[in-house]
């Protein structure tokens, strides 16, 4: 197995440090800003254009953070899920200005969720949970999905608190469009493998299989959402990159990291441990 190259989560003002090497590799980017609720509701315009003035000869893959905080996917509301369907429009609006072709939306799937999910079975015509948070997540995405679609643009869904890697896969194919697909957090799984009895990292990202098109790498201590520096925490690497480097595609490979000043430790570790490039 060789080393894998990866790039980096960052907010719009760390670009200056780190464009030289962005850009001297073309690596995967990720711009952070565009999930904060104040951006998103007043003129995003501005950011942009600074992120593509620094951005300037950047040929690399790039995606956005879309929004999260407020807004669930799964809201089904009938007041309120229109509001987060245009949230996500205007995600995708800010990904048409930015020429980003991907954006990170945050799983519906909760620890409750998993406890629960078999104890409200389907019965005659009323759905099964599962199959209510399926419905309840397409009652809010599915324009989100179609004008991504329409974009060029893929949904990937992360991990938060998911404990059964095969729910969210579900939830993805359940749209039947390649403008969905699956996003994995390092970090996230490790805490639910630590926390709450979630498989290990690495199963994540085997089960989720050609599906999986982004990945945060991030190390943690099974007990909290570090963002740590891998090599900090106690996530297997190797078994990481082991099945990262088995599956049939190349997703998104990025550092998001608490600090962004951390980045130079991470890759020396992985470099060292002749992980990535």
């Amino acid at each position: 197995m060789g080393p894998l190259q990866i790039g980096a989560a960052l907010m719009v003002a760390d670009l200056p440090h780190y464009r030289d090497w962005l850009i001297d590799g073309q690596r995967d980017l990720e711009i952070q800003d565009f999930f904060a609720t104040e951006l998103l509701l007043g003129d995003w315009r501005p950011r942009v254009d600074q992120a593509k003035a620094l951005l300037d000869g950047f040929e690399g893959r790039l995606g956005i953070h879309g929004p999260f905080v407020g807004v669930p996917i799964d809201n089904d509301d009938p007041e309120i899920a229109p509001l987060i369907t245009k949230r996500f429009l205007t995600g995708l609006e800010i990904c048409a200005a930015l020429g980003a072709t991907q954006m990170v939306v945050h799983s519906p799937y909760t620890t409750w969720d998993y406890n629960n999910f078999d104890n409200y079975p389907r019965v005659g015509n009323t759905l099964s949970a599962r199959e209510q948070k399926i419905a309840q997540v397409h009652t809010v995405m599915g324009p989100v999905v179609d004008r991504a679609a329409a974009q060029g643009v893929t949904l990937v869904i992360e991990n938060i608190e998911d404990i059964a890697p095969g729910d969210r896969l579900e939830l993805a194919q359940s749209f039947g469009s390649d403008a969905v697909k699956l996003s994995l957090d390092t970090g996230h799984a490790h805490y639910s493998y630590g926390s709450t009895g979630a498989p290990p990292v690495d199963y994540f990202i085997s089960q989720a299989g050609a599906m999986l098109d982004h990945v945060h790498l991030q190390d943690a201590d099974g007990y909290a959402d570090r963002h740590w520096a891998p090599g900090q925490g106690t996530i297997n690497w190797h078994q990481v990159f082991r099945a990262l480097a088995a599956l049939p595609v190349k997703p998104h490979l990025v550092l998001e990291l608490r600090h962004s000043a951390d980045i130079p430790a991470a890759m020396a570790y992985l470099e060292g441990e002749g992980l990535a490039c």
